[in-house]
């Protein structure tokens, strides 16, 4: 009983754990206001991250997301970005230890406070810094 118990919690807070849909008259219309300054014109779908607020959208042709918090500070902007915009020493250690694996998505990140980082996408997040090199992975369900 008490592994079952277990694992029930288990599974419980990993699907907390993942990024939820969310309508937007649930989304504070401070959040909203945030984005809508940042982003006029854009509409946007929302997610759920922890306590935080993401904007999915397109801007200029280009796939975005923005994270915001409750209080309507835009904590980070992520842009989709091609292979050949990643730093060549992000490129050599992706084809160093993720040879044949399928880029799924290359990201450019920018927070709060300017700084930058990247982010490929091969079921792993594999995070570097604006420089290119190597910081971490993250697993796609603890994203955030």
């Amino acid at each position: 009983m008490k592994k079952i118990l277990t694992t029930v919690i288990l599974l419980a807070i990993c699907f907390f754990g993942y990024a939820q849909t969310l309508d937007a008259n649930k989304v504070p219309q401070r959040v909203k206001d945030t984005f809508k300054k940042a982003h006029p014109g854009c509409t946007a779908s929302w997610e759920l991250e922890d306590a935080n607020y993401e904007a999915n959208f397109k801007e200029g042709g280009q796939t975005m997301s923005c994270v915001i918090n409750k209080q309507g500070t835009i904590l980070e902007t992520e842009s989709s970005i091609t292979e050949e915009a990643l730093p060549a020493t992000a490129k050599n250690y992706m084809n160093k230890h993720y040879k044949g694996k399928q880029w799924k998505e290359v990201a450019k990140i920018v927070k709060v406070n300017g700084e930058v980082n990247y982010e490929v996408n091969v079921g792993t997040d594999v995070l570097f810094d604006g420089k290119g090199n190597y910081l971490g992975k993250k697993e796609e369900n603890q994203k955030n």
